[in-house]
């Protein structure tokens, strides 16, 4: 039978490999639609730094660059509770529509 701890530590490391899944689908909407995604990050939590995970998502999309669709990548940032950045690329999503 696993200890609490080590079962603790599954589970966090399990929720930051998930989180970087969510960081690069991000990235890669973003380069989907030449869209800056620190940029749009910074709009969503300006009082945050910048995100050091972030910026290494956007360093590898160089090289790899999948496609994602908006209402994808909606339902996974909320489902991390980043709702503010939902929002951010919401409006950019409406405006990418319009044009």
């Amino acid at each position: 039978m696993e200890s609490r701890s080590s079962i603790m530590d599954k589970v966090i490391s399990q929720y930051q490999e998930d989180e970087n899944v969510m960081i690069q689908l991000f990235a890669s909407w973003c380069a989907n639609h030449q869209l800056d995604a620190s940029t749009l990050y910074a709009q969503a939590y300006p009082q945050q730094e910048k995100n050091l995970l972030l910026e290494k998502a956007i360093e590898e999309l160089e090289q790899d660059t999948i496609k994602i669709d908006t209402e994808t990548l909606l339902n996974v940032l909320q489902l991390f509770g980043n709702e503010d950045l939902a929002f951010v690329v919401s409006e950019e999503a409406s405006k990418l529509k319009k044009h």
